[in-house]
C-alpha cells in the first residue's frame, strides 16, 4: 500500500500517517501480534520526523490498534480485540501505550 503525504490536506501529518497505518492494519498488511516497525524506521518510511511517527503510534495505541509491550516493542492488536469507537471515546477502553 503506497503512501503519499498531502501537505495541502487540513490537519496534522501525524493524523495522515496514523490513518495510513490503520488502513494497513485493517487490510491485513500489518498482521496481528506482529511487531510494528521501530518509530525511527516508520519516520524514514513516511518521510516525517521521529516526533510525528511517535505521535501517530500514540494515536493508534489510544484507538486500541497497537499495544506497547515494555522492553519488547509495539505490537499490532488483533482486530477482534480492538475496542469500538464509542468505547474509545467514552474512556471505557484503556490505552496500552504507556511507556515505562
Amino acid at each position: 500500500m503506497s503512501f503519499m503525504l498531502d501537505p495541502d490536506k487540513p490537519g496534522y501529518l501525524y493524523n495522515q500517517v496514523a490513518e495510513h497505518i490503520e488502513a494497513r492494519i485493517r487490510a491485513g498488511e500489518l498482521r496481528p501480534n506482529e511487531p510494528l516497525y521501530a518509530e525511527n524506521k516508520l519516520a524514514n518510511e513516511y518521510g516525517v520526523s521521529l516526533g510525528t511517527s511517535r505521535h501517530a503510534v500514540r494515536i493508534l495505541c489510544e484507538r486500541g490498534l497497537l499495544r506497547v509491550v515494555p522492553s519488547k516493542g509495539v505490537y499490532v492488536v488483533p482486530l477482534d480485540q480492538v475496542p469500538d469507537a464509542d468505547e474509545v471515546a467514552s474512556g471505557v477502553a484503556s490505552c496500552s501505550c504507556a511507556r515505562s
